[in-house]
């Protein structure tokens, strides 16, 4: 595993363990979607496999390659320290790092995945959790299946899960088990049908907070109880369009609050972004993004935000 910024190398504790430093020695930790983004994991695509059955458009290699460099690259000048795995030739969807595992502030859960190829992800992403300094401390078993993009922090006490086509009663019921012995809440909301269990909907394809008080969200997909959560707790919406949320609107990256990376193509999210103060980074995603169907949040796994 590559490193965009040269770090201190960081120990690891063992698999199912808490984290035995100090806070001021462990260098992950996640509860938020939105502080500062220290470190975070990437993965380089395949640029080999069967991207049609993995319901991909067909990319240009190269322009793949290129692209996701760049956005690393970008990440890193965001002051993010980016840990890059190689890639997994065959497995295109590995390029989505958010989707296999989730850190929170103890360490890294792995997940079981409902789509049958990515089913080898999760563990190997785990190998590099562990490179990386990060403990895995759970992992979902027997029928309980998760995909990341399933997951959001409204705040360092209360994590979100989408149940939807892809993470299941049971993955919740185990995260919630796990999550209560760092004092975190799991809260559920039930994701709308849509289009059917063939097309991913995940629950940040519809909502990506960017400050703990501004979310940008795409209301028509939006489950009342969250839209009820996010009013009662003062977080102003930024609504997506229809067209662009087609286009990955929603689908945004937080490095700090108010600070945020997006696929280039929506020029009214950015300008309504920018209307609420934020500072806006895009990158071409015309390959890594737009082909699969996963925006800078699925392509990232974030390891440290303080």
């Amino acid at each position: 595993m590559d490193s965009v910024q040269t770090q201190s190398s960081t120990g690891t504790a063992p698999t199912g363990t808490a984290p035995t430093g100090t806070a001021s020695d462990l260098r992950y930790g996640v509860r938020s979607m939105s502080a500062p983004l220290r470190r975070v994991l990437v993965r380089r695509p395949s640029v080999t496999g069967d991207f049609a059955a993995a319901d991909w458009r067909t990319p240009d290699p190269a322009q793949l390659a290129r692209q996701h460099e760049d956005f690393a690259a970008l990440l890193a000048t965001l002051g993010a320290e980016v840990e890059v795995a190689e890639p997994l030739e065959g497995l295109v969807d590995s390029v989505y790092a958010r989707d296999p595992a989730l850190v929170t502030g103890r360490g890294a859960i792995l997940f079981q995945m409902t789509k049958p190829v990515r089913q080898p992800e999760a563990e190997l992403l785990g190998v590099e959790f562990e490179r990386a300094g990060v403990p895995v401390i759970g992992r979902l078993t027997g029928e309980a299946v998760a995909d990341g993009g399933d997951f959001i922090w409204l705040d360092d006490r209360t994590l979100v899960i989408g149940r939807s086509y892809r993470t299941n009663e049971p993955a919740v019921a185990q995260l919630r088990a796990l999550l209560a012995e760092e004092g975190v809440t799991v809260v559920s909301v039930d994701l709308p049908h849509a289009t059917g269990p063939d097309h991913v909907l995940h629950l940040m394809s519809f909502i990506s907070p960017v400050a703990d008080d501004l979310a940008v969200v795409y209301p028509p997909l939006a489950p009342v109880s969250l839209m009820q959560s996010l009013a009662e707790r003062g977080v102003t919406v930024v609504p997506v369009d229809d067209a662009e949320y087609l286009t990955m609107g929603c689908n945004v990256l937080a490095v700090r609050p108010r600070v945020v990376v997006l696929v280039d193509g929506n020029p009214r999210t950015r300008a309504a972004l920018e209307a609420h103060g934020c500072e806006t980074h895009v990158y071409d995603g015309s390959e890594v993004s737009v082909k699969g169907d996963g925006g800078p949040t699925c392509l990232t796994a974030p390891l440290w935000r303080d």
